[in-house]
């Protein structure tokens, strides 16, 4: 079982997690691993989420980076190698969808997946409707997350 922690998992359309089983069974050296994870950054206020999210990404087969603000991820060398970002909405100093905005001016084309505490749908939408991937509720199921997670980086650049 030590091996299915370094295979890629595929959900299927009823947000099921299985097994890849095109992908190897032996565990890769770091450095594969290194360059073959997608990098999923996560950017929220809230420390228990900085420090859980990230280790479950990491179990479920991603490398991960934490930051605890919006200006933080901006001024880190995460940006260029982002794969998918997971983005609080409501921050302190500069919230997620500004930082959609300030990265869309950029020409970033980073997949955002959007978490927020307050289920509010007509926010939900908005986001969607100015590109987000998914914009999950807090607190969202390990299921929700991989569908999201596997939509954002099956969307081109």
């Amino acid at each position: 079982m030590a091996a299915d922690r370094y295979c890629r998992h595929r959900v299927d359309s009823r947000g099921t997690k299985e097994l890849d089983t095109d992908a190897a069974t032996e565990s890769p050296s770091s450095k594969e691993l290194v360059s073959t994870q997608p990098l999923v950054s996560v950017v929220d206020d809230d420390e228990s989420v900085r420090e859980s999210l990230p280790d479950l990404l990491q179990m479920l087969g991603f490398r991960a980076e934490s930051f605890s603000s919006a200006e933080e991820f901006l001024e880190s060398d995460a940006v260029g190698r982002t794969q998918c970002l997971i983005l609080d909405v409501s921050m302190p100093g500069m919230s997620g969808p500004e930082l959609q905005r300030k990265l869309r001016g950029r020409g970033a084309t980073i997949p955002i997946i959007f978490i927020t505490a307050h289920a509010d749908d007509g926010e939900r939408l908005g986001l969607l409707e100015q590109g987000a991937i998914e914009c999950l509720f807090k607190p969202f199921s390990e299921a929700d997350l991989l569908a999201a997670l596997d939509a954002a980086l099956r969307t081109p650049p």
